[in-house]
């Protein structure tokens, strides 16, 4: 192989980090290195969604990729209407049927070990692989004459690496994004730099979310012709709460997803203001996340819904709660030499399962203007700066767009019940109709024409 033009270390060996990896072995002349905190990439965690958007972003990658993935989802992609949510109006005795979403396609769902092992089938010889490398920190050089230095990066055992362009795909919880805020914010005012240090830490939006799995025999013994056993997936509203349940496991278990939201936290979750007063969940630190319910603590939100929505919640035999956090809107989401990624940049509320669509778009586009025959070393700022100014705002929307839609099956807006249904399409529909092609058009005009102003 000849000399590469630079080396890019990925930190994350999630979804946005090896797709990057994997859209970026188009491009021989770069040599990849991913980083991730655990013994093993495969992740733990029921599944992942794809909306026809991001998976059309999945099908760049090449045909063997895709079906790869199709053999493991179990359906085949279409784009014609399909029928995907049914709504129901569940805080009262007797329930009613709101409406029937129908998109454009199917969201394509898969286990995240199947979806990962895909991924790492496709890595490429010039990608290397390092398990148990937490990251710390790291030390980017802006001197003039060693502005194109390697990056240094210090992992929490000691060890130390180097790199030219570092990508931190590391998770909510990103120990690259602390860094790039910290240099972002270096000479400013200190109002702004205020406002800039604000987004270093995630923050508990003021959802809280139950989980758990239910043994579809013990809800069939109780309700045989109960509505979730006739496919697709049914979500009963309720005021400041509702909860969703579909088949899984082909049928041998029902997944039921809750959701509580605080009006106020809520409606901040997104805002860089250092003045705004935040709490973190039940008062514990905002690293305890997740905790166990017993199936009192789990059916207490929703103790008043309709009969339909009690037979599912009595048969739950336990569960687990999750304090949802997310990130401010980043001022940049690149400086230098390093950009972020996917949660790391945008960690969003989950309301319309976009999250991991939006690691794929990043990374693809990422990649895209990396690996382009413009981009050197010397224009790798250039280069990222771009991929912010394409990706940023629109993730940002994105992230607007899922807190909307958790306002409105919480019941939460003015929204009449009547023009529910259309609200919540027209405000989902990006995720069908819209594709990533306009952006990538977009990003390589910028990439090969350097005299247009990108600021």
């Amino acid at each position: 192989m000849s000399t590469p033009k630079f080396r890019i270390a990925i930190c994350g060996g999630g979804v946005g980090g090896l797709t990057l990896a994997v859209a970026l072995s188009r491009y021989p002349d770069i040599v990849v290195d991913v980083y991730e905190a655990a013994q093993s990439f495969y992740e733990i965690g029921a599944g992942i969604g794809v909306w026809p958007r991001a998976f059309k972003v999945l099908q760049k990658l090449g045909h063997d990729f895709e079906q790869q993935l199709l053999q493991r989802c179990g359906y085949e992609f279409t784009e014609k209407y399909v029928p995907a949510i049914k709504y129901r109006k569940s805080d009262q005795p007797a329930g009613i049927q709101l409406f029937e979403l129908m998109t454009k396609g199917d969201q394509m769902r898969f286990h995240r070990a199947d979806f990962h092992g895909v991924l790492l089938s496709h890595l490429p010889p010039s990608c290397t692989t390092h398990n148990g490398k937490r990251l710390k920190s790291y030390i980017q050089p802006f001197k003039h004459r060693s502005r194109n230095s390697p990056i240094t990066l210090i992992f929490r055992d000691g060890s130390t690496a180097t790199c030219d362009v570092l990508i931190g795909a590391d998770g909510i919880k990103s120990a690259v994004r602390p860094c790039m805020m910290r240099e972002l914010a270096e000479g400013m005012a200190p109002n702004q730099k205020q406002s800039v240090l604000s987004c270093i830490d995630p923050i508990w939006s003021g959802v809280t979310a139950y989980r758990t799995l239910i043994p579809a025999e013990k809800l069939r013994a109780r309700c045989p012709d109960h509505r979730v056993f006739r496919g697709g997936i049914i979500q009963y509203l309720g005021k400041d709460a509702f909860f969703l349940a579909y088949s899984v496991s082909l049928g041998k278990y029902i997944n039921v997803a809750g959701f509580t939201l605080q009006r106020d936290l809520v409606g901040t979750a997104y805002e860089a203001d250092p003045r705004i007063p935040r709490r973190s969940f039940e008062g514990k630190a905002n690293s305890e996340w997740v905790g166990e319910l017993t199936a009192e603590q789990f059916v207490e939100p929703f103790k008043n819904f309709e009969e339909e929505a009690k037979l599912l919640l009595e048969c739950v035999e336990r569960g687990t709660l999750w304090a949802v956090h997310t990130v401010k809107t980043l001022p940049s989401t690149n400086f230098g030499r390093v950009a972020l990624l996917g949660d790391a940049a945008h960690a969003m509320l989950p309301f319309q399962g976009a999250g991991a669509g939006m690691s794929i778009e990043d990374a693809y586009l990422l990649a895209t203007v990396l690996g382009h025959k413009a981009t050197t070393l010397d224009t790798v700022p250039r280069a990222l700066a771009i991929y912010d100014k394409l990706r940023r705002p629109f993730s940002s929307d994105v992230a607007l767009r899922s807190r909307l839609n958790g306002q409105l099956c919480a019941l939460q807006t003015n929204a009449p019940l009547h023009k529910l249904g259309n609200t919540i399409t027209k405000n989902w529909e990006w995720a069908w109709l819209t594709e990533l092609d306009d952006a990538l058009e977009e990003a390589i005009k910028l990439v090969e024409d350097s005299s247009i102003n990108i600021s």
